[in-house]
């Protein structure tokens, strides 16, 4: 089991539909910079576009497939499915979450996270539960055993699809 960086992205918005794909200038659309970004977090060396298994987020998985980053599809509605899933394919015993619209998610700060959470027995570490960093650079990390107990006793809509309440 490893540490790995799992990236929710949809395109089916509701306030901004296609926001992570918007391009943020004439070369690159949000989720680029978030991705590149994160390539520069030298806690962990697996990053994973987590998507919908829905036709309009094709284009998410072909645009991570474009920079050789692994997406793993699953449910719309379920995102704590889906990260769960995620988490068992990659065997990750940590998993950090970050979103796609993001795109100035500060790496030293996911590094700073991360070590945070590996110098205690945390199953759960962020920096946005109490809010200390400005919006945009919201950083989870969690144990596999938390959002496996998490996966097998989330019963309402609200804890399937919010993942960390």
């Amino acid at each position: 089991m490893s540490i790995g960086c799992i990236i929710q992205a949809r395109m089916g918005s509701v306030r901004l539909p296609g926001k992570v794909l918007m391009m943020l200038d004439e070369k690159n659309p949000s989720l680029y910079y978030v991705i590149t970004q994160l390539q520069n977090c030298k806690s962990f060396n697996k990053i994973i576009v987590a998507t919908t298994d829905l036709k309009d987020d094709d284009k998410i998985e072909e645009f991570a497939n474009s920079l050789k980053i692994e997406c793993f599809r699953g449910s719309s509605k379920d995102v704590l499915d889906r990260y769960y899933q995620a988490a068992t394919k990659f065997s990750l015993s940590t998993i950090v979450r970050i979103t796609a619209d993001n795109p100035l998610i500060d790496p030293t700060l996911v590094d700073d996270l991360i070590g945070r959470f590996n110098s205690g027995n945390f199953d759960y570490v962020s920096n946005a539960h109490i809010r200390s960093f400005p919006f945009g650079t919201e950083t989870e990390a969690f144990s596999f055993g938390a959002l496996e107990n998490a996966w097998k006793n989330a019963k309402t809509d609200y804890e399937r699809e919010h993942l960390t309440p």
